[in-house]
């Protein structure tokens, strides 16, 4: 059966609930990457072992937090041997403001994954964007290269809309179902 693993930052706690969405979805391993930019005990091993990555982070700026560029930063290891070649890999985000520029985050997320000779899997997702859509109606962002959440900046983590959960939930789904065809 093919593993899944979550490796994610999160700032204030949006992310990581986004990140338990995702796993709970794929029935993946989560691995948190800390304050200071580091990974667990046994986290390396973890990703080494894995058959597909889904990387989060919170958009900071424009782009990924700086823990999470460490991490990132550090995977030139594995990127050397080419050991992640052929996982898959996915992406998420969670910023603020409606737009907060997630995009650039995912587009980061994406190249990394690139360089490390991964596949890619987005959302398969239809946006939820008639008229009648509601903010807790699913890829309520319409994202489709990986799932997008938005928290109001003086919202806390329980308060994040449930709509997103439920698309980062399905986002994970879909991923294990991917790893699990391309890696049985």
């Amino acid at each position: 059966m093919a593993k899944t693993v979550v490796v994610y930052h999160s700032g204030y706690g949006h992310t990581q609930r986004m990140a338990q969405a995702v796993a709970d979805g794929a029935q993946a391993q989560l691995i948190a990457i800390d304050a200071d930019g580091n990974l667990p005990d046994g986290g390396w091993e973890a990703l080494a072992a894995a058959s597909a990555i889904v990387m989060g982070s919170p958009t900071y700026m424009g782009s990924v937090s700086w823990q999470f560029k460490k991490f990132a930063d550090a995977t030139s290891k594995p990127w050397f041997s080419q050991a992640w070649k052929d996982k898959l890999f996915a992406g998420f985000t969670n910023s603020a403001s409606m737009n907060g520029d997630k995009l650039s985050t995912l587009h980061y997320l994406f190249t990394l994954a690139m360089q490390h000779g991964g596949v890619w899997v987005g959302t398969a997702m239809m946006p939820s964007n008639k008229k009648d859509a509601k903010r807790n109606d699913t890829n309520y962002l319409g994202s489709f290269a990986g799932a997008m959440a938005q928290s109001p900046s003086d919202s806390s983590p329980a308060e994040m809309p449930q709509g997103d959960l439920d698309t980062a939930k399905l986002f994970g789904q879909r991923v294990a179902a991917m790893a699990t065809k391309l890696h049985g």
